[in-house]
């Protein structure tokens, strides 16, 4: 028979989940109004955000679904950050903290990062921090040109962006007049703001209902929890050194990616020693930003099914040596960060599959396609209107054990892809053709996802530049197993010949901008491909 203590225990700990299971709703809701409520269609249509709650050591307790891995795990890392440098103790209810410092926040200028304080009955209990991208922050623009990141746009410092509830109008007056679009970059602000503000709203009326006070033993419960899962999932992995490399288009030049993982007991450790040097322009990667999508890669393989916090995150240690592309230190260009970041859950699928060989995919296309492009209206007295909008579209994932790969989707990031009716309408585009690239997946007994090929041309008598921030043209997606490499991508001017994957561009008027994404790669040999499969592949004219 259970004991009185024993039974509270019991008690206690079934509150708690329920607690818990309610902060991922919480930090939902909260990641849902920035999404229904930013002016900018790459967080509107496409969920490039992140939002979670954080206890008062800055530890992150939850994080929405709706996001990104490269905004979560490095946002959760900036919340810290904050606390530094604005004490606890000097926080009063309706501050809000803004910055988008590439090393205190998610990697690039692009995407601000805004904390609020949560009070109830006076007094802080918690902390709520959002991020989204923003589409221009003046600069070059988000394209990786750049030789320091003074150059990519607006810089700023953390910062007071609301003070006791008043908004600081000369900071924001600073943000439109830096931008080649002050009115949706101003809106996405506030939807920021607004996100944070709906957090604090229901976390509030949860701590009432359960009758809490303070959130500490409900964020010890879920980080005690949380690392003692993934530590759990760890102990199945053998213990032991695990390398792997992989080659990358660069930009001046090729750019190797090294790592060595290593699982011990209770913990795994990567590190990138062996990486290349930094590179001269803003393909270079914070090292938050690589530790973000390494752990995410991790945490897919080692520990899917724990909800990612601070607990299921400490296991994982990460390391790259400074000065490497991996480990920019300021003043490095970084603003197209995601290009070589987002590749990093491919190299340590790598490493692992020398040891779970059976859970671990075929590469893919893995970083993001975002198409960029600026120039002018035709609104305004004299034509002198300015547009920046990026398409985002998407290559084809790896082939996964049992399973295809994924078509046109977006992995690691999960950042989907934008309608074409929504670039058409926010910008003088015109879309001539996006469809399936047949042909463009590895072969495997699984294959890997198709990519895609998107024909366009500027929808007035006007010149654009193209911000080019592809990859995988020169090395594609390896296959696994025997499985075949995916294709790899393309970019070019309809009948006249091929583009740089990186760089800006002048696409002429009545030029028709071609662009093949990148296809994911095989897994285990094409001759083991069950004849229902291979049916398939015919029907939907794959191959």
């Amino acid at each position: 028979m259970m004991n009185k203590n024993n039974l509270i225990d019991e008690k206690n700990n079934i509150q708690n989940q329920v607690m818990w299971n309610r902060l991922l709703s919480v930090v939902e809701e909260q990641g849902q109004t920035l999404v229904r409520t930013a002016f900018s269609p790459i967080v509107r249509e496409c969920g490039d955000i992140s939002a979670g709650v954080f206890d008062l050591e800055g530890r992150m307790m939850a994080q929405a679904v709706t996001g990104t891995p490269g905004h979560v795990n490095s946002m959760a890392e900036s919340v810290k950050h904050f606390i530094d440098h604005f004490p606890l103790n000097t926080m009063n209810e309706g501050d809000i903290f803004i910055t988008n410092d590439p090393w205190m926040g998610t990697g690039h200028l692009n995407d601000f990062v805004l904390t609020t304080p949560c009070f109830k009955d006076n007094k802080i209990v918690g902390l709520f921090s959002c991020t989204s991208h923003l589409t221009d922050i003046g600069g070059l623009g988000v394209g990786p040109d750049a030789t320091d990141i003074h150059m990519e746009g607006l810089y700023i410092p953390m910062l007071k962006l609301a003070d006791k509830g008043v908004m600081n109008k000369t900071l924001l007056k600073l943000v439109s007049q830096n931008t080649r679009q002050p009115v949706e970059t101003e809106g996405d602000v506030y939807s920021l703001a607004a996100c944070n503000d709906i957090g604090c709203t229901r976390l509030v009326e949860m701590m009432k209902e359960f009758e809490i006070d303070d959130l500490k033993k409900l964020s010890d419960f879920i980080y005690d929890k949380s690392l003692s899962a993934v530590e759990n999932e760890i102990k199945k992995i053998p213990n032991g050194e695990y390398k792997n490399s992989m080659m990358i288009d660069g930009f001046e030049k090729d750019i190797k990616l090294e790592a060595k993982l290593t699982v011990s007991d209770n913990s795994i450790t990567v590190d990138y020693t062996g990486t290349s040097d930094k590179s001269k322009f803003g393909i270079n990667v914070p090292l938050s930003y690589t530790k973000a999508y390494t752990c995410f890669g991790l945490s897919c393989l080692v520990s899917a099914e724990v909800p990612n916090n601070a607990g299921s995150l400490k296991p994982f240690e990460i390391d790259a040596p400074l000065g490497s592309i991996l480990n920019a230190p300021y003043p490095a260009a970084v603003c197209a960060r995601h290009i070589i970041g987002q590749m990093l859950p491919d190299v340590v699928f790598g490493c692992l599959e020398k040891a779970i060989p059976e859970k671990v995919p075929a590469e893919g296309a893995s970083c993001l396609w975002n198409i960029t492009f600026r120039g002018k209206t035709d609104r305004g007295a004299n034509n002198n209107s300015l547009f920046a909008v990026t398409a985002v579209v998407n290559g084809g994932t790896g082939a996964r054990p049992n399973k295809d790969g994924l078509s046109a989707t977006a992995y690691p990031s999960g950042v989907k892809g934008t309608p074409v009716e929504i670039n058409e309408a926010v910008a003088p585009l015109l879309f001539l053709k996006k469809e399936y690239n047949p042909g463009s997946c590895g072969k495997g007994k699984y294959n890997g996802g198709l990519g895609q090929v998107i024909e366009i041309k500027s929808a007035i008598d006007e010149d654009m530049d193209l911000l080019a921030s592809f990859d995988r043209i020169k090395f594609p997606a390896r296959g696994r197993l025997n499985g075949s490499n995916g294709k790899p991508g393309q970019v070019s001017i309809k009948g006249k010949g091929k583009l740089n994957g990186k760089g800006t561009q002048l696409i002429k008027a009545g030029d028709i901008l071609q662009i093949y994404t990148p296809g994911g790669a095989g897994l285990g040999d094409y001759s083991e491909r069950e004849q229902s499969l291979l049916d398939k592949d015919l029907e939907n004219e794959f191959l």
